[in-house]
Parts: C-alpha cells; structure tokens; sequence
C-alpha cells in the first residue's frame, strides 16, 4: 500500500481527501499546519505528498523543501489560486505537479498515480487465491481471467482488501463508499451490490470463500483468527 502525506490546512477538504485517499486503496498521514507536517516527516516514510501552498503558520514551499531534504518523494501542490508566478515557483522547485482547488477527485487521483509511477513507486497488488487485484492498473482477475466489475463495486473490494482479517461493519462500509462515491449508498444498496460482487469473484458464490459475512457485526475478506471470531460472538459467519 503505498503511503501518501497530506499537509491541509482546511479541516472540511482535508476530511473529504482522508476518505477519497483511503477508498483509493492508500494510506494518509495527515497534518493541518507546517510545523506539524515538519514534525510528522521525522514519524514515518512516505510515498508521495500533497502539499497546501497556503498554512496558517507558514507556506507550503517550505513544507516541500523539508520533505525533498528528508525523504526525496514526489510532491504535488495543492492550491486555491491560479496565481501563474506560485505554480511556476512550485514547478521550478522541482514539484511532480500541482492542481487548483476545487479539483476533481478523478484527476487527482490520475495524477496521484501518474507521480507514483515516475518515481518508480508503484502501487499494490492485492491477492486472495485465485484473485488478484492490481490497483495500478486497476485490474481484477480470479484464475488469471479478467473481473469486470462497476466503480462501486472495485471501491468495495478494495475496502476489503485494505483491511484483510478484519471485521468491517456494515456502517463503516456505508460511510465509505458514500464519502468516495459522492453519492447516496443505503443499507439494501450495499447488500445488492455485496451480492454482485460475490457472484463475480467467488467460485460458489454460496459457499464464500473470500468475502464472509460475520451474523450481526459485519462483513471480513479472507478467515479471520478464532479470537475475533469469538469477540464477534458468531459461530456462524462461516470464518473457522
């Protein structure tokens, strides 16, 4: 999973961006000021920034400087201007890219992966049995073969992939795939299309042997240990 550092210091875009960020199949370390972010570069390393020109204590070109000194990781400013000479200065420093707030989250997405891929960071592979997913390529197959699955469908299984072994609960699925799709996804929704993801990607859809539902907490891919199987008070989840 690659790891991306967001500096931004508007809590609402930031909030948004974490959501966007993670359904995307990334992690994100998040700080809202440049003396915060200066102090998280030291915590962990990374694979890409994105950088707010404007923080309340400071500038996001010395944010970008301390990241190039510290880690040498692309870095891609984020901006509510179109001011020419602030996006020249940022290029000219050596930045990967910028993109003007408010931006599409397609395309910064794109051109996320798009810096990923020029640094030769590339992004996970994901493998269950027979089923692999390549968030590079965006990808999905089951014994070699191609999955052709919707957006919100890919969202979904990406979710469950990011947190393998894990008991997800219906209500962080929804918050999930709400926030990333920028639309309404109800509880029967959400069944419907657990549904059809199963039938795409399990050899019997009947017997599951990726996707588990764990009876009254949530939905896990892959088995989870016999400890949380315990916690989740299940026996019938089909997990051991």
């Amino acid at each position: 999973m690659n790891k991306l550092f967001l500096v931004e210091d508007d809590k609402a875009i930031a909030k948004n961006l974490i959501l966007l960020l993670r359904a995307e199949g990334y992690g994100v370390v998040h700080g809202a000021t440049q003396k915060e972010a200066i102090a998280l570069l030291a915590t962990a390393q990374f694979d890409l920034a994105l950088v707010d020109l404007s923080l309340p204590d400071g500038n996001g070109f010395a944010v970008y400087t301390e990241v190039k000194e510290m880690q040498k990781i692309p870095v891609i400013f984020l901006t509510a201007s179109g001011d020419e000479a602030s996006v020249v200065t940022g290029l000219n420093m050596g930045a990967e890219d910028y993109i003007i707030k408010p931006f599409r989250p397609r395309e910064l997405i794109a051109r996320i992966k798009a810096a990923l891929r020029k640094s030769g960071r590339s992004a996970a592979v994901f493998q269950i049995g027979d089923l692999q997913m390549d968030t590079g390529s965006g990808i999905v197959k089951k014994d070699g073969r191609e999955v052709f699955l919707s957006p919100l469908e890919y969202r979904l299984l990406l979710l469950f992939f990011n947190h393998p072994q894990m008991i997800m609960t219906r209500e962080q699925l929804l918050d999930e795939l709400w926030d990333a799709a920028g639309e309404f996804v109800n509880d029967n929704t959400l069944t419907v299309y657990i549904k059809r993801l199963r039938e795409k990607i399990e050899t019997d859809p009947a017997e599951p042997q990726i996707i588990f539902d764990c009876a009254g907490i949530g939905v896990s891919v892959g088995r989870l240990p016999c400890c949380e199987i315990k916690r989740c008070g299940s026996f019938a989840c089909g997990c051991c």
